[in-house]
């Protein structure tokens, strides 16, 4: 059950003005509108609204912030219970903003937005977080950035477009530049939603397919024959069939999964991978699955020889959820990175 409610936390998934905010740890769930927001491909989200979180407490010099970057599907509201549940970063040494990613159905989404939304890319999200952050809360440096799955995206693009911003960065089922095989099942995923809602398909009927291909992707076979026994098989079929998410709606969905599958990291450099790692100046942590079939290890792996940086190789059957198997040890790899 525990593994169960930490695949669920890592993989799903009153407004404030625009003045100034303050770093206050009261975990409520806050929003900042950043105005016209320009995306990469030169689009406008009208009155942008990022959502975040913040948990911990602020020192006296802001030397102990760190951004926390949501997953695919993810929300600050999940990040929250990760940390409270599983103490998965130190809040009592830490400040941590949890910040909601455009396209997750609380920042600025499809969902929630009048008009045509536009599309999104991976550094769309972390320049609008910039924004939160340097013109809102008036930070002009964190300690540190943090990411998973989508959110280590995130993480590497903030080391890549913003170098000096932060000292460290964490990235955990981290990907720097997608794989064919990723590209793969990623437009798999677009076709098979968007086939369906061209022949009137339920949204929950979707939903269930796509969750469906999901699960073969996101864990190894060994791992679903251990965890899902034969006479169980029907009870654990049925499980994907559920009613849509009311926040992560489909139409957020496909927003961010293209955004994920724009992503390389080396674009703005002529998509040279040896020039995009020479921009990151911070100390870098890649926590990567070695049996991860979503997101392919290759290129972290790369990417972490490359800089001589730290790396933990989880070498679990858990794919995608490595992270979830082995949370006491990545956790305590984590604090040790922090605190060094």
């Amino acid at each position: 059950m525990k593994n169960l409610f930490l695949t669920f936390l890592l993989i799903v998934c009153f407004f404030t003005n625009s003045q100034p905010q303050s770093i206050l740890n009261d975990e409520e769930q806050k929003y900042v509108l950043v105005g016209n927001f320009i995306t990469q491909n030169n689009d406008t989200i009208e009155n942008c609204k990022i959502g975040y979180r913040i948990f911990g407490k602020v020192n006296d010099d802001s030397s102990n912030v760190i951004l926390y970057c949501t997953w695919f599907g993810g929300t600050s509201e999940a990040i929250g219970r990760l940390i409270r549940n599983y103490q998965f970063i130190d809040t009592t040494k830490f400040l941590i903003i949890a910040v909601d990613a455009l396209g997750n159905g609380v920042s600025s989404s499809p969902s929630n937005y009048s008009e045509r939304f536009p599309s999104l890319t991976i550094k769309d999200m972390v320049n609008s977080q910039h924004i939160l952050l340097t013109r809102h809360l008036k930070l002009n440096k964190v300690f540190a950035v943090i990411g998973g799955s989508m959110g280590s995206m995130q993480a590497i693009q903030w080391a890549v477009s913003y170098p000096t911003f932060m000292k460290k960065v964490i990235a955990y089922v981290p990907s720097p530049k997608l794989s064919s095989y990723d590209l793969l099942w990623i437009n798999t995923q677009v076709k098979l939603i968007e086939s369906m809602q061209k022949y009137k398909s339920s949204n929950r009927d979707i939903k269930t397919l796509s969750d469906m291909m999901t699960a073969l992707i996101s864990r190894t076979p060994n791992y679903v024959n251990e965890n899902v026994p034969f006479e169980k098989f029907p009870e654990y079929l049925e499980s994907f069939n559920k009613e849509p998410d009311k926040i992560f709606t489909l139409e957020n969905y496909i927003s961010q999964i293209k955004a994920i599958g724009q992503f390389d990291f080396s674009s703005d450099f002529g998509f040279n991978f040896e020039k995009a790692a020479e921009q990151i100046k911070s100390k870098l942590f890649l926590i990567i699955s070695k049996s991860d079939m979503m997101v392919n290890p290759d290129s972290a792996i790369k990417l972490a020889e490359l800089k001589g940086c730290r790396k933990l190789i989880l070498e679990n059957n858990c794919g995608h959820l490595a992270v979830t198997c082995e949370i006491d040890k990545v956790k305590k790899e984590i604090a040790d990175f922090l605190t060094d």
